[in-house]
């Protein structure tokens, strides 16, 4: 169901729900720690509206590996002709087609509400982590404010992101440590680290 809403809303994605505040998108980039010449899964990259910050971040030596189970968002992102490294994987993040330990950072980037899934989702996103890379998970809008807009949409009104403890017992559970939330009307972001010792 969530894969062919997020279909079928490709075409108008841009125009209708993107962040296009790039002053809010590029703050959020700085945010995150990101060497230039790492490795990156950008979960449900969408139309790829946080695709150049990210590929500002990781620079012309690093690779940036965009997932999403919509195949027409995927296809909307790729045609927008990003620079860079760049791979587009059709693929569900609760079964990631890949090995282990692949990346130094994954992205979920206003994506996060949207698993079905997040325990199992959380697990393989630590299954494709390098030990003592990092996830983030972030928005540029509020807990509050993406919950309440999700409610009011059928398709996608239990699609919401949870409670900092419950959202720190699902990391934990997944095994990841160090984990950090914040949240204010402006923005959210939660990160955590996967231990170098597993």
């Amino acid at each position: 169901m969530i894969r062919a809403y997020f279909n079928e809303k490709a075409s108008v994605w841009d125009e209708t729900v993107a962040e296009k505040d790039v002053t809010k998108l590029e703050y959020m980039a700085r945010r995150l720690n990101i060497e230039p010449g790492s490795s990156v899964l950008d979960v449900g990259t969408g139309t790829g509206v946080f695709v150049p910050q990210l590929s500002r971040k990781i620079g012309m030596y690093g690779r940036l590996v965009t997932l999403d189970v919509a195949e027409e968002m995927l296809k909307m992102a790729q045609a927008k002709g990003f620079n860079g490294n760049i791979d587009y994987l059709h693929a569900d993040i609760a079964s990631i087609p890949l090995g282990e330990e692949i990346f130094d950072v994954v992205v979920c980037y206003s994506t996060f509400p949207h698993f079905q899934d997040k325990l199992k989702s959380l697990s393989e996103i630590y299954r494709v982590l390098k030990r003592g890379g990092k996830l983030y998970i972030c928005h540029t809008s509020s807990r509050r404010t993406i919950n309440n807009i999700h409610r009011q949409l059928t398709v996608v009104q239990n699609d919401t992101i949870p409670g900092e403890g419950e959202m720190r017992v699902m990391l934990s559970a997944a095994g990841f440590t160090d984990t950090d939330i914040f949240d204010n009307p402006d923005n959210y972001l939660a990160r955590a680290t996967k231990p170098n010792a597993t």
